[in-house]
């Protein structure tokens, strides 16, 4: 698995019906409707995410390798 940027994987998330809630620092806050489940994403300029943080949200969001194109 190739490190995403934060903002790469922010639109991954968008692009898949998550919307963005709120801003708490660096954090983007996204929820879906359908979803109990609220992920923080770290936006740190274009540094890429730590894979097991990476792996997390993916697994949450249910979000595959593919997705991430």
């Amino acid at each position: 698995m190739k490190p995403v940027g934060g903002s790469a994987f922010a639109r991954a998330f968008e692009r898949r019906g998550w919307s963005l809630l709120r801003i708490n620092g660096s954090h983007h806050i996204y929820g879906k409707e359908s979803e109990i489940a609220r992920l923080s994403i770290p936006i740190h300029g274009n540094k890429p995410l730590k894979l097991g943080l990476q792996r997390s949200l993916m697994k949450t969001a249910g979000l595959s390798e593919a997705d991430l194109d």
